[in-house]
This record gives C-alpha cells, structure tokens and sequence, in this order.
C-alpha cells in the first residue's frame, strides 16, 4: 500500500504525560506514514476542562520529539475546533438520527441503580427518543438544558479490522449514547469522528481497547454518511503481571526514561517491537530500517509483556554502538548535575571526558551509570564500598599500596605500560599474585572494586591524582585497623 493520500494521526490528550503504550501508538502512526509515503499529524484532544491541563501539551510534543517523532502539519486542537461540531449535530437532529434528551443526572443515576438492583442491563431507557415536538418545545420553554443522543436502530454492525479481520456487534450492545452534553460541548466520540472526516484521515490506529469506541464512531459515520476510515486495533502492551500497563501501576512516561539514561534510539527501537516483529530474529533495528520494513499485517493480535530488562540489554546496545562525542554530549549535564564537575571544567578538558567515556561504555546499560560507575574519575570525594574495604584495606595491603605510591612516585612517563611494569616488579618482589596489588590498589583509586582496567584508570586520573587516592587510602587503612 502507498500512496500520498494516506494520513494519520496521534492524538493525546493532555491530562498527563506522554505514557509509552501512547508513544508506541505514536511510532506505529509514524512508522506506517513514513513507510506509505504518507502524512503523520497530532491531534490534541483537550475538548475537558477539568482534566485538560494546557501546561502538558509542549511537554507531549518534546517528548514526541525526543522519539525522533516528526511531524507533517501544525498540530489540530479539538479545544479550538467546538464550533465546527455543532453543524453535525444539527445535521443529525434534522434527518432524526439524534434527539434532545432532557433527562437530569440525578433521574439517570436512579435508572442505573433500579436496572443493577434488578438486575437488568444498565443503559439509556430511551425515555426521551419519542418526545414530540411539542413536548420538546414546552422543555426547551421552561429552560431545561438538554444532551443530545444518537439513535441506536435494532441490527448488528461490523467493519473490518485491518488486524482482526471482521468483526461483528449487536446493536443491543450499544445505548442511545450521548454526542453533546448539556453544556453544548461536543463529546468525544462525535469529536474524534468530526475531525477525522475534516483532517482526511485515512486510517485510524489505536489501541484495542478502542474497539467499544469504534462502533459507536461507526454508527455516527452512518447516521452522517460519511466514509469512515480503516481501523486498525493494535494490542495492548501489559505489565509482567499481565495488566494493562498505566500511571496508576507505576508506568513510567517517556520523559522519565529519558532521565533515566534511556537513549530514546533505544526506547524507539523496543516499543516497536512490543507487539509487531520484522519476522526474523533481529532486535537491533536502525530507524531508517525500520521505516522500510514496517508493516501493519506483522503487529501481532497477543498483548506484549513490558520487559524493563530486556529495555536496559537493548539500551546497552545502543551505548555500545553510540560514538564517543555523543554519548560525552549527553553524559556532560548529568556529571555537572550530579555536582562531580562544572560545564566549564568539561569543555576545557573534553578529551579526558572522551576518553572515560571509552572506558565506561562497554560496562553501561543506562546513561546515568557513566555517572554511578565512573563519577571517580571528576572527583576524589568518594567513599569506598564497604564490603571490599573490609577485604582488601587490611595491614598488609597498607604495606602494598605505600611502596606502590613509593614506586608511581619516580615515574615520569605515566602510561599505562609503565604503571603495569612497576606494579608487576613489586608482586615478583614481593612473592605475591598480582591481585594482591590490583584488588586493594583500584579500590582506593575509585572507591569501587570493579570497572575498567585498573591501568587503564591510572594512566587517566593522572600521576598526581594517583598518588594522593593512595595516600588516603593508606591513612583510611592506618585510622581504621
């Protein structure tokens, strides 16, 4: 399938975040566009007042942006757009196909609770679907608000799922629901109909639990004549637990996985693949690649596990492949944020911030561990981890790392070599396995008892940062035996 009429859209709305099951349905959106040569537009769908928040619609878009998600036309609001819906409605109470309801929510609430005490099906009564028109006109002259429903007729009405194929619901299913509240504020699943007509969008795709919402927007579509889009229904993504994963659960929402060290190649490239497959064994998947590969019919209809580990593998990856200077671009505000350094410090000394970054990169899932595993190489003031300082700081390795610092002291080429050469010329003088040496050594100069090549580590920090690490190391040792 390609062509230039496709269009597509995403339409959040902007109560909260951008949740990831959103942003998955975002880069599907994206992915089918692209790949169809077609058009990916944003709809923010901010028709509620009271759960709307103006202050959460830029934050969507950077974090849309931050996908690489780009899009081809300035952005639609549903808040601006109210009174290009009324001209429907209207249309609709004219053919008959809708019909004011002047039902109070206190007497709509009583209904619901003598069906469900009878244990009857909860639904519209239909009371108002057969008022006459002077009875309207008497409810209209006493000054009652009223909503406007759209009429259900006996049958069954099916579409055809790009994804589930064909399927079929009752219409019995469906109450006389609302199109336009009391307030004359169009309702969403009229909004989203209107607009889909008025954008041209092509075909809709969403998550299944949608589906309810679907067949109400087809009954519309029908009552209006108009042609409705292709629907495709994509799975839902749960929770190990096998819930829907939401906020209320403790999902996270793309920013926040952004400030956790996802690179979001990373965060991209797993959300496509929780419930679509490019039918080989392949994960790592560039987004160029990506785009020429995607298709619809390879999105499995069975709701795909959010597996955070197999995240971090994925995001591990991606550091592993990054170029250095990138991954320093992005290290850099976390270092300065953590207080281990300034920006100025950094870009006068951006070789040296290259250089940790090719040490660490191999040993990192997330970006925020260049910090956690490498915040000694910008800073001295480091405690040293309990368990190996009970192991390796004893009177012995005292011993070891004060000619260690007598040795590193006559040194004037500072290289890794050089470090190796002393280090070894001790341990056969000494009679002792080199681990003897290396274990209590690179826990005073990191603090850590793991992490790059212990040599590779002095041959960085400097001669001058190396002497002074032991040093404290031997004073630790001497205040704690």
């Amino acid at each position: 399938m390609t062509g230039d009429n496709i269009r597509v859209r995403i339409a959040p709305s902007p109560s909260g975040f951008l949740h990831v099951g959103t942003a998955r349905t975002a880069i599907f959106n994206w992915l089918f566009a692209r790949h169809n040569n077609g058009k990916f537009i944003i709809r923010i769908e901010d028709t509620d007042p009271t759960r709307s928040k103006p202050e959460l619609i830029q934050p969507i878009f950077d974090s849309l942006k931050w996908l690489g998600l780009d899009w081809d036309e300035e952005p639609w609001y549903q808040s601006k757009r109210m009174q290009n819906y009324m001209p429907y409605i209207d249309k609709l109470l004219e053919k008959g196909m809708a019909y004011r309801c002047f039902c109070t929510n206190e007497e709509l609430d009583a209904a619901r609770k003598k069906a469900m005490a009878e244990k009857k099906p909860v639904g519209y009564s239909g009371k108002c679907r057969d008022l006459s028109e002077n009875e309207i006109k008497d409810c209209l002259d006493a000054g009652k608000t009223c909503a406007i429903r759209l009429k259900i007729y006996e049958g069954e009405t099916s579409y055809e799922d790009m994804l589930l194929g064909n399927i079929t619901r009752q219409n019995t299913e469906i109450e006389d629901f609302v199109i336009c509240r009391g307030d004359g504020r169009a309702v969403y699943n009229l909004a989203v109909v209107v607009d889909d007509h008025e954008m041209g969008i092509t075909h809709v795709i969403r998550g299944n639990d949608h589906i309810s919402n679907t067949f109400k927007q087809i009954h519309i579509y029908n009552a209006l004549d108009i042609k409705p889009p292709r629907f495709a229904h994509v799975p839902l993504i749960l929770q190990k637990d096998r819930k829907k994963l939401s906020k209320r659960r403790g999902a996270k929402d793309v920013a926040e996985y952004g400030q956790e060290g996802i690179l979001p190649e990373a965060l991209f490239n797993f959300l496509c693949l929780l419930g679509w497959s490019p039918k080989d064994d392949r994960e790592f998947l560039s987004r160029d690649e990506l785009i020429k590969i995607f298709e619809l019919k390879n999105v499995s209809a069975s709701n795909p596990i959010f597996d955070e580990e197999k995240l971090l593998a994925l995001n591990a990856e991606y550091i592993r492949t990054t170029p250095d200077y990138r991954l320093a671009e992005l290290a850099a505000p976390l270092l300065v944020k953590a207080g281990y350094t300034s920006r100025y410090w950094l870009e006068t000394r951006w070789d040296y911030l290259l250089k940790v970054i090719a040490l660490l990169k191999e040993r990192c899932r997330r970006m925020t561990d260049f910090i956690k595993l490498g915040g000694y190489f910008f800073h001295a003031d480091y405690e040293y981890d309990a368990g190996a300082a009970e192991k390796q700081f004893t009177p012995e390795s005292k011993n070891y790392l004060f000619r260690l610092k007598e040795s590193f002291e006559k040194i004037d080429n500072f290289s890794k070599e050089s470090l190796e050469e002393a280090l070894n010329e001790i341990a056969e003088s000494q009679d002792i396995k080199r681990a003897k040496l290396i274990h209590p050594t690179r826990l005073a100069v990191s603090g850590l008892s793991g992490g790059p090549g212990l040599f590779d580590i002095l041959e960085t920090i400097g001669k001058d940062q190396t002497l002074n690490r032991l040093d404290r190391a031997i004073k630790y040792i001497e205040k704690n035996s």
